[in-house]
């Protein structure tokens, strides 16, 4: 197949985020592509999988390569943090919506549920910035049992969220995505720890050092999530 278009190189992380998340064997697939390099492997491994040719070695043409598929890596990141907000909005949409939660707590995890909801808005902006196309919003199913469930779920939510998003920092070539990331990062961050109050959990579970979450590890542990 000839070497597609330079927009459609960079749309098509998108498409690949979400069957990373749902299907075991093209989740396998990318991770023997990529031996855990990151963002810049996974670029490689959608151009590859999408059949794009081969790219120059000279001049402005190598460079431009090379700026397209660092673009294509920020966007893969992107989208998937973009699938992990589209989870977490929804899940906290379902938890209001139960009213299991009033006065202060209920107060607070509506907030919560409106900054991710900026999150899923600022994300979307930054994969359009850059030229892509934001990932089709994934069905979330949460198990809404009781109050004290669901603040253990939220707890376990928003620390993943926080350590998928460190987990990928030292991936991110846009300096701009990475300024986001970070500001996001420390928003999740925040949650996981008021909610840690809330459950009586430590609210530095990896002590001095927060501890970073590979991407396959945080699409398996959302896997059960997906409706």
């Amino acid at each position: 197949m000839s070497a597609q278009p330079e927009q459609e190189v960079a749309l098509q992380p998108a498409g690949i985020i979400e069957r990373l998340v749902r299907d075991d064997v093209d989740r396998k697939r990318f991770l023997k592509a990529t031996g855990g390099a990151g963002a810049a492997s996974f670029a490689t491994f959608v151009m590859a999988a999408c059949g794009s040719g081969k790219s120059k070695s000279s001049g402005t043409a190598a460079t431009a390569t090379q700026a397209r598929s660092q673009s294509a890596g920020d966007i893969a990141i992107l989208n998937y943090a973009l699938t992990l907000e589209y989870l977490e909005t929804q899940f906290y949409e379902k938890v209001i919506a139960s009213d299991l939660f009033t006065g202060k707590v209920g107060s607070l995890v509506k907030d919560f549920g409106e900054q991710e909801k900026t999150h899923v808005e600022a994300i979307e902006g930054a994969v359009q910035k850059l030229g892509g196309t934001p990932v089709t919003p994934p069905t979330g199913r949460f198990p809404i049992v009781s109050a004290a469930q669901v603040a253990q779920l939220a707890y376990t939510v928003e620390n993943l969220g926080a350590a998928a998003y460190l987990g990928q920092a030292a991936n991110i070539k846009n300096p701009e995505v990475l300024a986001s990331a970070l500001a996001i990062h420390s928003v999740e961050a925040r949650h996981a720890a008021t909610l840690g109050t809330l459950v009586h959990k430590s609210i530095t579970p990896d002590g001095a050092f927060a501890k970073p979450a590979e991407m396959a590890t945080v699409l398996a542990a959302v896997k059960p999530f997906l409706a």
